[in-house]
């Protein structure tokens, strides 16, 4: 909810939003799922007001870990959608 009230403040504002996963599985299923979670995500934006033309999508899969590790508290890190300001 903070992100779409940032957005609804910044109305000239566009983002990007990155799908991340954790390191297992196959590169092909990670980046589909990176897919998923970044619409997921967008799909909740534009249901709350944003316009969906201010918004792409992009899944880098398990390429761009937010924490090494091989295990549970490294992974939940990695799972996640992030935004990113393209510009206002």
């Amino acid at each position: 909810n903070d992100n779409a009230g940032w957005l609804k403040a910044n109305s000239g504002a566009k983002i990007i939003l990155e799908g991340h996963c954790d390191e297992r599985g196959t590169a092909e299923y990670n980046l589909a799922l990176g897919e998923r979670r970044a619409k997921a995500v967008k799909d909740y934006l534009v249901g709350v007001g944003i316009a969906p033309d201010r918004i792409s999508t992009i899944s880098y899969g398990k390429e761009r870990p937010f924490v090494l590790g091989h295990d549970e508290s490294a992974w939940k890190w990695n799972r996640r959608a992030h935004f990113v300001v393209q510009g206002k």
